[in-house]
């Protein structure tokens, strides 16, 4: 566990906490230490872990006593397969595993704000449950958190993801879908093998696939209207064995990215029509497996504003960012309750899973603090909306 001295300042203490997080990332499902040095960061700070809502890693903690509404944040706190490229000092120590994605700055903030709404404690009108989920990055994770019943009785989740393009000092606030639907697919062509120089006796698969991932381009550009989003990405190719031998099997992997339920539908249903269809023509059957992701993270409008308000509070600047095509199973949460997800400007020089990447780690105190004045206002309008002005 990092060493956080009484001198440090507060500052200090959340670089020293994501910093030893940096240092020993751990998969998605793996992540035991993380969750014990967690546990110890919170206990020090004298906050009840919510062992009734039991995770195989990963934990709930609460803040607040008492009846009253509740209020849940969330960061993910799992790491990616990437070897780190950074030489920064705090490095990665596990040779092809790296906090890629700045989940450990999310772990760091969730922690800061912690410790804040523990200083506030006695004035909050309700209750915070902390959620630090594992498993993003397989995006099963906020599924476990939801089985255990953490939501149950929460009225409005937030959470944040860091942003490299938007400037420390700046929060990306935006209404309705922010982040797509990630859905993922494997296609199976089906050949008949033969001799290479005698094609005309089997039929070629990777002919085939080669078709069908040209015919697959034509869903966006004629299936999906020009006001609607969509992303079709054949990102693997598999397919024979020896250079004068024409196989019996081409296998394509990919992914396909909404914002709408209807263009996800609409997208999945003329796929299926394409990858057929194609096949047909060649005289041949290919077979699809769809892999169902996480939906859209499509934003609360009335916590973005309640956000806006927060954020100007804070001294940050809100900005209204472009939804972004990557996928957040923090969309299950949106699922069970109205939540809002927010992009905290980082300052970064390269994007998200990149080996190189790196923050500005003077977002982190901004960052806790939004989150804990997003969840002790979120509190008091829950608490008016049911109460009135008896408050």
């Amino acid at each position: 566990m990092a060493d956080r001295g009484q001198d440090l300042s507060f500052a200090e203490r959340l670089t020293a906490i994501r910093r030893h997080l940096h240092r020993h990332p751990e998969l998605s499902g793996e992540e035991w230490e993380t969750t014990e040095s967690i546990r110890g960061w919170l206990e020090e700070q004298g906050i009840r872990i919510a062992e009734e809502y039991s995770l195989r890693t990963g934990l709930v903690a609460e803040i607040g006593e008492g009846e009253g509404p509740v209020v849940a944040l969330r960061a993910d706190i799992d790491a990616l397969p990437i070897q780190e490229e950074t030489k920064l000092e705090y490095a990665s120590q596990v040779s092809g595993k790296m906090h890629a994605c700045g989940h450990d700055a999310h772990t760091a903030i969730l922690i800061g704000a912690a410790e804040l709404l523990k200083q506030r404690e006695s004035r909050l009108p309700g209750r915070v449950r902390l959620l630090f989920q594992p498993s993003e990055e397989k995006a099963t994770g906020a599924k476990q958190v939801v089985q255990t019943g953490a939501l149950q009785d929460v009225q409005a989740i937030f959470g944040l993801h860091n942003k490299p393009d938007l400037q420390v000092g700046s929060v990306g606030i935006r209404e309705g879908a922010l982040m797509a639907a990630a859905d993922g697919f494997v296609v199976k062509v089906q050949g008949k093998g033969s001799h290479a120089a005698v094609p005309e006796a089997g039929i070629d698969p990777i002919v085939v696939a080669s078709h069908i991932v040209t015919a697959l381009q034509s869903i966006v550009s004629r299936n999906v209207g020009a006001q609607e989003s969509a992303v079709i990405s054949v990102t693997k190719i598999h397919s024979g064995t020896a250079w004068n031998v024409i196989p019996e099997e081409a296998v394509l992997d990919g992914t396909v990215r909404t914002f709408e339920e209807k263009v996800r539908a609409r997208i999945r249903e003329r796929f299926n029509q394409v990858v057929a269809g194609v096949a047909a023509a060649y005289g041949t059957t290919a077979t699809v497996r769809w892999i169902q992701g996480p939906p859209a993270v499509v934003n609360d409008p009335s916590l973005a504003a309640l956000a806006e308000q927060t954020a100007a509070a804070v001294g940050l600047n809100g900005v209204r960012p472009l939804p972004s095509p990557a996928g957040e199973d923090f969309s299950f949460y949106q699922r069970e309750v109205p939540g809002l997800f927010l992009f905290l400007g980082t300052s970064g020089s390269h994007e998200w899973h990149h080996p190189a990447f790196d923050l500005d780690e003077r977002a982190l105190p901004l960052g806790a603090e939004l989150l804990a004045s997003l969840a002790e206002n979120a509190l008091r309008q829950a608490r008016k909306e049911h109460f009135g002005n008896e408050i």
